[in-house]
Order: structure tokens, then sequence, then C-alpha cells
């Protein structure tokens, strides 16, 4: 009961001090809790509130998806062979650093005003954090857990797979998670400009299209909600992992 009402007793002040506020203030630009309510609704009667959410999940997904199924072997490969890790870790710590947002250029060059431009910059964000933490994890494995496989006779991919695997799988779900607020964050801004449909442009859009900055507000209360919704699905996943 703690972990439902006390954040329900915290929201619901929270939207008392919002409304007090805009009416203490007078000011006509501020929306109040009631009319981002209203603009809500107003997109779920037109059809267009599921629609900007489900592009969204999807543009995330694709390219939150692609990062792990491509960054968790390359950072176990990493780990695991020294050789390989000195060849291509400078290549990896010379991109790392770079933001996602500028690449965003050359992703609407690349792309176009598509999917793919904010997949793409997605990927980005979230692959070289992956990469890193799992090469970490990996070359931090016990090596007593190495030696006992060894000598049980398994193979390289063997170790890998039944042993190396299993041992470092909590620190990846950590960046997992991480990694995830990274592409929801990036997300939001390469669709402000790489698209023309999804939660990011609805803020920009309804900020351009009138000044309604109660569909700004809306937005940007969606993002967050969603955004706190699918981390609570990440924690509990890690939770029954490590149970």
């Amino acid at each position: 009961m703690k972990r439902v009402v006390l954040p329900v007793i915290t929201g619901v002040v929270l939207l008392l001090l919002w409304s007090f506020a805009v009416r203490f203030s007078g000011t006509k630009i501020f929306p109040s809790p009631l009319d981002v309510m209203r603009a809500i609704a107003s997109l779920a009667e037109k059809s267009l509130l599921w629609s900007y959410i489900r592009d969204s999940l999807w543009r995330v997904a694709a390219g939150y998806v692609t990062a792990v199924l491509i960054g968790i072997p390359i950072g176990m490969m990493l780990g695991w062979f020294k050789t390989l890790e000195r060849a291509v870790n400078p290549l990896v710590q010379l991109l790392r650093p770079i933001s996602p947002l500028a690449w965003m250029p050359l992703a609407v060059i690349w792309f176009g005003v598509s999917n793919l431009a904010p997949m793409f910059l997605i990927f980005l964000a979230t692959l070289f954090p992956i990469i890193v933490a799992t090469a970490n994890a990996v070359r931090n494995v016990p090596p007593m857990y190495l030696q006992a496989a060894r000598n049980f006779g398994l193979s390289t991919p063997a170790i890998l797979r039944r042993v190396v695997f299993p041992a470092v799988l909590p620190q990846i779900l950590v960046s997992l998670r991480i990694a995830f607020g990274v592409a929801w964050l990036v997300l939001v801004a390469s669709e402000m400009i790489a698209v023309d449909s999804g939660l990011g442009y609805l803020i920009i859009d309804a900020r351009n299209a009138g000044k309604r900055y109660d569909l700004v507000v809306a937005g940007m209360l969606l993002i967050g909600v969603i955004g706190l919704l699918l981390d609570y699905g990440f924690r509990r996943f890690e939770f029954q992992e490590r149970g």
C-alpha cells in the first residue's frame, strides 16, 4: 500500500500546487491541470493519442532492440578477447562521447524525414553504453568461475554461454535499463526534427501551430508517464531475474 498510496498522495499535492500557482499568477499562457486533461481528451477523441504513442514506442523499440542484439555480443567479445579489445576499443571510445543528437543532420541526410532517422539515433545512443558495460562486466568475472569451467573441459563458446553470460547478466540488465532511459530522451528530441509524428512531434507542432501550450504540457506528461511505466517494467524484470 505504501508503494501506491505515497506516490498518489505526492501526485495529488503537486496537482493542487500546480492549479493554485496558475490561478494565483493569473497567467493566460501556462495551462492548468484541467486544461491539460481536456487537451489529452481531445487527442483521444480525434484518435490521435494512441497514434502518437504507438509511433514513439515503435521507434524506440526498433532502435533499442537492435542496439541490444548487436551491443551485447560485441561487448562480450571485447571483454573476452584482449587482442580484439585493443583493436576495437579506441574506436568505441572515440565514438562514444559524441552526442547522438550531433548525428541528427547526417541522419536526416541519409534517411530523410522517416522512421529510420530517429531509430538510427536511438541505436547510436544505446549501443555504446551497452558495449562498454558488457565488456567491463565480462572482464570482472571471478577467475575461479573460469578455472572451474576449464577444469570441466568446457570450450570457449560453452564457457561464454554457460558461465560468463549468466555471471554478467545482472550488470547487463542494469546497463540496459540505463540505456533505455537515454533512448527515450533521444527519441523525443529526434522526433522534434526528423519525423512528423510521435510525442516529440506533438510538442513542437503544438508550440508552432497556435502556441497550444496545453498540448505541449500534455505531451510532456505523456512522455513522463510512459517513461515511468517502462522503467517500472524494467525494474520488475531485473528483480525477477536476480531472484
